[in-house]
């Protein structure tokens, strides 16, 4: 039986799609395009045939601005001016599928030759009113999945924005080999963030055929591209959301219009609550009989970007200031239907007389509440004040840990469950739904430290390294702790692959956070003096930390469940003043640090989202709390926790949720560290929060697990290559596939290895000498088939992944460099400072990443390096030096090439706001000159390539 080809595969989906009702048309090229866009577009509004005038206003708007403003143009209504003079707004795409119209395409040619030479074929293209706005790129069935994606990647960077860029319209993507297929929206850049699609109980829909029924049928299609699109002010992109998110929305908008019960939402940490939720405002905010949305937050959780996105959405509709009084006039506004505020504030609202005539009139009226994170902020009074306030207030819950009876609270003899407050579970989207579907990591869990005690009985008994003893005496032990700071300092290089990640440290209570930080402060200071004493250049963790002061600041026993209480981030009215004195004090630190200005008083909650934003931008290593930032809290690059706390249920795995967002290749899973028993916790928590079999699908193996997958994925390697040599011995491209797909397995089980302190590859079959050699060769026969493979060559290493992020393991980068060059103007030693500078010149002259910012580093090393003295800031003195170098190359080329500097400076804010290096057509107001027509091309391709040169030099890998 012979496999189906790309080819039968896509005439066949085709016949699929004309079943489905779309018209099949035979477009060419561009002008075919265009020429169909006009029809359609008359069509679908009811015109006669629109003059060359009247056409020229519409295809100039449409021919305007990036994919978000193209986006946005393609959801508005366009007013024309017709010839005899009366005018109509015009629709490009319409909610109402019977309004649109729908056609299939395929193999549609783009001519770029003037870019780089070549031309590109688009598989199967959907056309909504003659727009492009879905792109399905097919492979053959057995081919990687994964090409067909980057191959839409080539095809952004390459061919759609050639002619008059009408693929700058799609907003959809979808990919498949037949037997999986993954859609995603226009402006994805990692296959990562490609959706397999699904049904309403999470059971995923992979073949084609069935994905083409469910997904690409009109009606369905239709609402992907105007309801369940999100357009991101903040990041100027384009999302789609997941099935699970769109399922909760649709019940949560049948529930609002057919009945007056309450609802929750269990979708697991990390999944995209607040993306569910921000979507569902918007909907049910449409609904007539609807008086208010408010999308309720607890303080901490309102952040820069969610009231960016709000407020993009419908002005002014977040109450981000302390005022109590800007929300009650919020309120009072009749025509503003959605207010984004946080549950503090609400509570005091309408828990405070003075303000209740000004919102009397809601107490009647039908308002939806929709609550983020409900578990963290409806336990307490607050939730019985909003019912008494509002008799016709509908709420909504999202968690991704229920209180269930098992992790409840009583009170009042009563258990204070989720259902309980919320009547009942609208949709669930549990931790191993997540994992499979790879929208968030498995934990891999180190149980550290064997405790034990001359005459001290436990009655537990476990099978780990850790014991059951559980007393302050043992935890809150001097020795113990220093060990355990000792102890992360050596193995944090290693867990977060040499500092690429970063951390969190949970502990128990802040007199036991300030006795670490101290810690830290004195193992580094003693590890500095070794590292210089061995001729070690001694890089510093940067440990931050933050607390609220409370005088009875011990975490209770009742609260080893994980509740978070509504009033737990509030900063106190009675003060812990010696704990308020040591957080001055690392707030301190932290200032001469960042050259920030914060306190603990009226600056702390600044203090709270520049430590959060920091945490997300890797400029802080590890940073020590208590509860805060154990829940809520969502930073990619964050992969290690490590954990001397007693949690349980929602509350570990909360905590553990911090390190498991999807990132790169590099993180593969979130490491856990613990320092007390949890194992039983964690498998308990596990159980309650799935009702499935968890362990195997949540944590990862063990390292001996890895270890010998790994040793028989290299087995297998040298059994089809003996040696690196033998690589060249690969002739057909067969050999050479199987050879790719072998080592780069290896790749995969040596990038998870590298994250366990137990691995040493040296002691392997294959150590790192003879992995850099193989390497070598992997990446060599990518280059070469990249560089040889044409459009017209059939070549089936043209459908490989090679997936090179795994053949880079450390992060050198400017900011690294300038701190070793700060060791250098720290230190008084000669000998030292020259033996620090080789090895900062042997390093930006190895690394490709700082090949076009290596002569600036060292005429900065030559002119400055020698001026500086003991104590003074490399960064400041850096910076400096970097605005003047690039402030000159900016003046520079403006005047070489005769460009206005106004309109250049321009494009250098859009690529530092978008980080999109611009496009030529995006150029085009730089001439201070008329540009004649015939030297158009030749002059914005050589202006695009300055341009870039420019900013890849001064902007890029900082």
């Amino acid at each position: 039986m012979t496999v189906q080809s790309e080819y039968q595969l896509e005439n066949e989906l085709i016949d699929q799609l004309k079943q489905l009702g779309y018209s099949s048309v035979t477009l060419k090229d561009e002008s075919q395009l265009l020429s169909n866009l006009k029809t359609q577009i008359e069509r679908a509004n009811g015109l006669a045939p629109l003059s060359e005038t009247e056409w020229k206003q519409v295809i100039s708007f449409l021919n305007t601005g990036t994919v978000f403003e193209r986006a946005k143009n393609l959801r508005d209504l366009f007013p024309v001016k017709f010839d005899d003079g009366t005018s109509k707004h015009l629709f490009f795409l319409s909610d109402d599928p019977s309004k649109n119209i729908y056609q299939v395409t395929n193999q549609i040619t783009i001519d770029h030759r003037d870019y780089n030479g070549r031309t590109s074929r688009f598989d199967v293209t959907l056309l909504v009113n003659g727009l492009p706005l879905v792109q399905i790129e097919l492979k053959k069935r057995g081919m990687e999945i994964a090409e067909a994606f980057n191959q839409t990647q080539r095809y952004i960077r390459e061919a759609y924005w050639a002619g008059q860029g009408l693929f700058g319209f799609i907003q959809l993507f979808v990919i498949s080999n037949g037997a999986n297929t993954r859609y995603y929206s226009n402006g994805t850049t990692g296959i990562e963030f490609a959706f397999p699609w699904a049904d309403v109980h999470n059971k995923h829909i992979n073949e084609i055929v069935d994905f083409a029924e469910a997904f690409l049928n009109q009606q369905h299609l239709t609402q992907m591209l105007t309801q369940y699109m999100v357009l991101l002010e903040t990041t100027k992109s384009l999302m789609v959301l997941r099935p699970y998110q769109i399922y909760a929305v649709q019940k949560i908008v049948e529930h609002v219009q057919n009945s007056d019960q309450n609802g929750y939402i269990w979708h697991t940490t990390g999944s995209g609550k607040t993306l569910t939720s921000f979507k569902a405002s918007q909907i049910i905010m449409q609904m007539p009989d609807v008086e208010k949305v408010l999308f309720v937050v607890d303080r901490n959780d309102l952040d820069t970007q969610t009231s960016r996105e709000f407020n993009a959405f419908k002005a002014d509709s977040v109450d981000s200031t302390d005022n109590t009084s800007t929300l009650v006039k919020q309120l009072d506004q009749r025509h503003d239907k959605l207010i984004v505020t946080t549950i503090q504030k609400l509570n005091r609202a309408i828990s405070t007389e003075r303000y209740l005539e000004s919102i009397d009139y809601l107490k009647n009226k039908k308002v939806v509440f929709i609550f983020d994170e409900c578990h963290r902020s409806q336990f307490g009074e607050t939730h019985q004040n909003i019912k008494k306030f509002f008799s016709n207030a509908q709420m909504f819950g999202f968690t991704g840990t229920p209180i269930f009876e098992k992790n409840s609270q009583s009170k009042a003899g009563l258990k204070l469950t989720t259902d309980y407050l919320f009547n009942e579970c609208l949709h669930k989207y549990v931790i191993v739904d997540a994992i499979r579907d790879r929208n968030v990591l498995q934990f891999q869990i180190d149980y550290r430290g064997k405790y034990t005690a001359k005459g001290m009985a436990t009655n537990e008994s476990y099978e780990e390294d850790v014991e059951g003893i559980d007393t302050k005496e043992l935890y809150d032990n001097p020795q113990r702790l220093e060990m355990i700071a000792r102890y992360i300092v050596s193995i944090h290089d290693t867990k977060t692959r040499n500092r690429e990640f970063t951390a969190m440290f949970c502990v128990s209570s802040v007199e036991t956070l300030t006795q670490y930080y101290d810690l830290f402060e004195k193992v580094q200071a003693e590890k500095q003096i070794e590292d210089e004493a061995q001729g070690r250049i001694f890089k510093p963790m940067t440990i931050a930390t933050i607390f609220s002061y409370a005088a009875n600041e011990a975490v209770p026993t009742d609260d080893l469940t994980g509740l978070i209480h509504e009033e737990a981030a509030d900063i106190p009215t009675q003060v812990n003043s010696s704990s308020r004195d040591k957080l001055d004090r690392y707030i301190a630190n932290y200032n001469r640090q960042f050259k920030t200005n914060y306190n603990s008083g009226d600056q702390f909650y600044a203090y709270y989202r520049d430590i959060a934003q920091r945490v997300k931008n890797r400029q802080i290593d590890i940073l020590i709390v208590v509860n805060m930032f154990l829940t809520g809290f969502d930073s990619k690059p964050l992969n290690t926790l490590y954990v001397d706390k007693n949690l349980k249920y929602h509350g570990l795995i909360q905590a553990f949720s911090r390190t498991n967002r999807v990132y790169n290749d590099k993180k593969p899973f979130g490491n856990i560290i613990c320092f007390r028993n949890l194992k039983r916790a964690t498998d308990e928590a596990l159980a309650l929060f799935s009702n499935k079999e968890t362990t195997k699908i949540v944590l990862v193996p063990s390292y001996a697990e890895i270890e010998q997958d790994y040793q028989a994925a290299v087995s297998k390697l040298f059994a089809l290559t003996p040696n690196y040599q033998s690589v060249d011995d690969l002739v057909t491209e067969e050999q050479q596939l199987e050879f790719i797909k072998a080592f780069r397995e290896v790749m995969r089980y040596n990038a998870q290895l590298q994250t366990f302190i137990e691995y040493d590859q040296d002691q392997t079959q294959l150590d790192k000498q003879h992995f850099a050699n193989f390497a070598s060769k992997y990446a060599d026969l990518c280059r070469a088939v990249r560089k040889t493979t044409k459009r017209d060559k059939v070549s089936v290493l043209d459908d490989v992944d090679f997936q090179l992020d795994l053949l880079h393991s450390d992060r050198i980068n400017v900011g690294y460099i300038i701190n070793l060059l700060q060791l250098v103007v720290d230190t008084d030693s000669e000998d030292k400072r020259k033996k620090y500078q080789a090895q900062i010149y042997d390093l930006i002259s190895s690394d490709i990443s700082l090949h076009d910012k290596q002569d600036l580093i060292q005429k900065f090393i030559e002119e400055n390096m020698p001026k500086m003295i003991n104590g003074q800031s490399v960064q400041t003195a850096f910076s400096e030096f970097w605005d003047a170098e690039k402030e000159q190359a900016y003046q520079h080329l403006c005047k070489e090439e005769n460009l206005k500097p106004e309109a250049m400076k321009q494009v250098l804010e859009h690529y530092e706001f978008t980080k999109r290096l611009p496009r030529k057509e995006e150029l085009k107001d730089l001439p201070n000159y008329k540009v004649k027509l015939f030297e158009r091309e030749n002059v914005f391709t050589h202006l695009m390539v300055k341009t870039r040169q420019l900013i890849e030099k001064f902007y890029v890998g900082f």
